[in-house]
């Protein structure tokens, strides 16, 4: 739990601030392509593979981090996923549940931010515009001028 929501919140509030949307259908795609790739690989138990996918799209956004892996390795934070899935095996769980994940992550990051600045490549993954308009504060109309009792007056200011 702990990785979900330090990482949820490192990408909130970095690569997905002011995109509650997207941010919403990076779950909303990862889950789908997960329980499908799961149901065919006979996997039921995707959590850990939801955290994987999470740390690598994390990972791959923040290149630049050190990271400093319990207290007793650093690296950059695009080798955090393979550490954690190393140190899943060391603790003697499947890595397939992790692979998983790493390859959601991988399908993500590649659709969404390798792809489309590719020469002749577009973006493929587009938030569905409900989502936008249940989830993203509404755009200011730049030409908005408001009602003179909603302006703030001279001692406001």
């Amino acid at each position: 739990m702990l990785f979900v929501f330090r990482y949820c919140r490192m990408l909130e509030e970095g690569s997905f601030r002011g995109r509650t949307a997207d941010f919403v259908f990076m779950f909303l795609f990862g889950g789908i392509l997960m329980t499908l790739l799961g149901f065919l690989g006979s996997l039921f138990f995707l959590g850990q593979a939801l955290v994987a996918m999470l740390v690598y799209v994390w990972s791959r956004r923040s290149p630049q981090v050190r990271v400093n892996f319990f207290g007793l390795l650093t690296f950059q934070a695009p080798f955090l996923p393979w550490a954690l899935m190393g140190f899943s095996l060391l603790l003697g769980n499947s890595i397939l549940v992790d692979l998983l994940g790493i390859a959601v992550g991988h399908i993500y990051y590649f659709l969404e931010d390798v792809f489309p600045n590719q020469p002749g490549g577009k973006r493929l993954l587009l938030t569905p515009s409900f989502l936008k308009l249940l989830l993203d504060a509404p755009e200011e109309d730049p030409n908005y001028l408001p009602l003179p009792e909603e302006q703030p007056g001279p001692l406001q200011q």
